[in-house]
């Protein structure tokens, strides 16, 4: 009994844990996310994909590829989420994870163990028989109850716990990342598609401009004029832009298998939505949140935060492994030679008791252990402030990038427009003898260079948009 009055001392002390407490990192001190202000919209260009877009204060909304407007691409999105498998095996992850937790927390309680022993023995000596026979045969059924608990002085098992929760945060915020990725990507497939079809139709168109154009110099020259090189060299031409067309065709077929894959399908079990940029609207306002919010905003953030947590857990149980250990032990049970006779004779038994141990030596083992332990906590640190960077790198390249595909999409426009008139007039030209084939065989190929060039220009603006979102954390809230 003269250890009570220690083990009272010691679990007052089980109020107190080792190492550092947790303190969680101060956001970003930074008003803005570029060196200058942002406009208060971009500039616009004429056409479908030319508007200008609007940058507001304000967080995403949970469904935000729901302002492209088109219902078809909502409908992806959402066979994705369903059954794309990385999402089931961060969904699985997190349950594990959330499992490993309350695993820890049972160390909280006391540990009891029942056994049954039964044994037959032969003595070599019939004195000494347990029997009051004096058989040197018998047989002993033992049975016992054992309950065992280690106090948590010095808070190891609590700091432990912490650990394991937070790496349980980890797999939360992994979970919502492979969410925003999907859903990212999905959309970003969807208008990369819809480029392609369009680069392909006009593709299409260039190719019927230059076959005309070969039968006009076919029949110039059955008039004699023109020569053979004229013809040879606009056949050329078209086949060069006929080249084109299986090029981004082969794009296209991949990119609907990727599409596939995304929903959790073979490239055979395809998505029946077909995507054309002329079916997607641009988002006419873009919310950005203040710099100070995107650290809650970004799950690989939140992750990176939930690293140093369980990092700076994990000095705390490396320093209570330093420290005395307390465990309390009790058991009782019986022993008996039938088993109908357990618990009646003689044959019970209990035992009470406390043990105290501290590491005296081990090698040096505990403290490069919990050096160790602060050195990985100075490691999560920095890559916390890493990820913190390129959270904010990831916003600015998309507001920079935004901003400059608005200006490209306008000359892009302006470009077509002028090269389209170019072709019409120098034809005409052509048809009257004012000037020669070379000069239809550059303006065709301006033409076309500036027919993929527009396309190409607004797709990176739907592209770009969905950078935006992505990069300020995808507008998810998960529980």
């Amino acid at each position: 009994m003269r250890l009570v009055p220690w083990i009272a001392v010691l679990a007052c002390l089980a109020g107190c844990a080792a190492g550092p407490d947790y303190e969680r990192p101060k956001a970003p001190e930074v008003g803005r996310f570029l060196p200058q202000p942002l406009p208060e919209t971009t500039e616009s260009a004429p056409g479908a994909g030319g508007e200008p877009q609007r940058f507001v204060h304000g967080d995403l909304p949970a469904s935000w590829w729901a302002l492209f407007g088109s219902h078809e691409l909502d409908a992806l999105v959402e066979q994705a989420l369903a059954a794309n498998p990385n999402v089931a095996a961060a969904e699985a992850a997190l349950r594990a994870a959330r499992e490993n937790t309350a695993a820890q927390q049972a160390g909280f309680f006391p540990q009891v163990t029942a056994s049954f022993n039964p044994a037959r023995e032969q003595v070599a000596d019939p004195l000494a028989s347990p029997l009051a026979s004096g058989s040197n045969l018998f047989s002993l059924h033992t049975a016992q109850l054992t309950v065992g608990y280690t106090l948590d002085v010095f808070g190891a098992n609590r700091r432990a716990v912490e650990s394991a929760a937070a790496l349980e945060d980890v797999a939360r915020c992994q979970r919502d990342a492979a969410v925003i990725t999907l859903a990212s990507n999905v959309v970003a497939a969807a208008i990369q598609e819809a480029s392609l079809r369009g680069q392909i139709e006009a593709t299409r168109k260039v190719i019927d401009i230059e076959a005309e154009q070969v039968g006009i110099l076919e029949r110039q020259r059955e008039l004699g004029a023109i020569a053979d090189v004229n013809v040879i060299a606009q056949r050329a031409a078209l086949a060069q832009a006929e080249a084109v067309l299986p090029q981004l065709e082969k794009q296209l077929g991949q990119q609907r298998n990727a599409l596939a894959a995304l929903l959790g399908r073979y490239p055979s079990e395809g998505p029946s939505q077909r995507f054309e940029l002329s079916s997607l609207e641009l988002p006419e306002q873009l919310p950005v949140s203040l710099p100070s919010q995107l650290v809650e905003q970004r799950p690989d953030v939140r992750a990176a935060e939930a690293q140093l947590h369980a990092a700076s857990a994990q000095v705390g149980v490396a320093t209570a492994n330093m420290l005395p250990q307390v465990t309390l032990a009790a058991g009782g049970g019986s022993a008996a030679e039938l088993v109908a006779d357990l618990f009646k004779g003689p044959g019970s038994f209990w035992s009470v008791g406390a043990t105290l141990a501290q590491p005296v030596f081990q090698g040096g083992a505990l403290i490069h252990r919990k050096r160790a332990a602060q050195a990985q906590y100075e490691q999560a640190a920095a890559q916390y402030r890493a990820t913190v960077l390129a959270a904010f790198q990831n916003v600015a390249d998309a507001l920079t990038a935004l901003q400059a595909d608005a200006r490209a999409t306008a000359a892009a426009v302006e470009a077509e427009r002028l090269a389209s008139e170019t072709l019409d007039i120098t034809r005409k030209q052509l048809a009257l003898g004012d000037v020669s084939y070379l000069a239809v065989l550059s303006a065709e190929q301006a033409y076309r260079q500036a027919l993929i060039g527009r396309i190409q220009a607004q797709a990176s603006r739907y592209a770009d948009t969905v950078a935006l979102f992505q990069a300020l954390g995808g507008g998810w809230r998960f529980e």
